[in-house]
């Protein structure tokens, strides 16, 4: 294991305030999305033993610490934790035994997805983060995602939206209805 990540309470503190500012910020996209209460319960479960202080001990506040304990481990029980009790993530809604592998995902769950990956940007990003910031990150991602292409067409509008007009034009209940209406039906 890597001595360099260590467990220790200036990163129980750092990673305790990153995940209520990320949780509150999500919070404020989800208000304005028009889905509130996904706003209120959104990860929940980083607050867990399971999540928490794994996640803590591999914090440095660039990036989610998660990609350390892989790089670290080869896997991350914090992120397989994560991922199987949240459903804004497409991971969740993999399922490999099915006929429907990758299944179109609820649309609160695809709303609250997309701010939880604009929050994340934000937070991870700091003062470098741009309109254009999610777009990019989400065309390289998209390349190895699991997901329903109904679902990765609406990210993709979203997202494409966003690099043009802003978040705040685009994170309107009504915007993110339509988006989501006109590719997954």
């Amino acid at each position: 294991m890597n001595s360099e990540y260590k467990l220790t309470f200036g990163n129980i503190i750092r990673h305790f305030h990153m995940v209520n500012k990320h949780r509150y910020i999500v919070f404020k996209f989800c208000v304005r999305a028009g889905i509130p209460f996904r706003g209120i319960v959104h990860d929940l479960s980083k607050y867990s033993f399971e999540e928490f202080f794994e996640s803590a001990k591999y914090y440095q506040g660039n990036y989610s610490p998660i990609r350390n304990a892989r790089n670290t481990l080869g896997y991350s029980y914090a992120w397989l934790h994560h991922k199987g009790r949240n459903k804004h993530h497409y991971e969740y809604w993999y399922d490999s035994d099915t006929y429907e592998k990758t299944p179109v995902i609820p649309y609160p769950y695809v709303v609250e997805m997309i701010c939880d990956q604009l929050a994340a940007g934000m937070i991870y990003q700091g003062k470098k983060w741009t309109k254009e910031f999610q777009l990019e990150y989400w065309l390289n991602k998209r390349e190895t995602a699991l997901i329903n292409p109904k679902i990765d067409l609406v990210l993709t509008k979203v997202f494409t939206d966003v690099s043009k007009h802003g978040v705040d034009k685009v994170l309107d209940k009504e915007n993110l209805r339509k988006i989501y209406d006109r590719y997954t039906r």
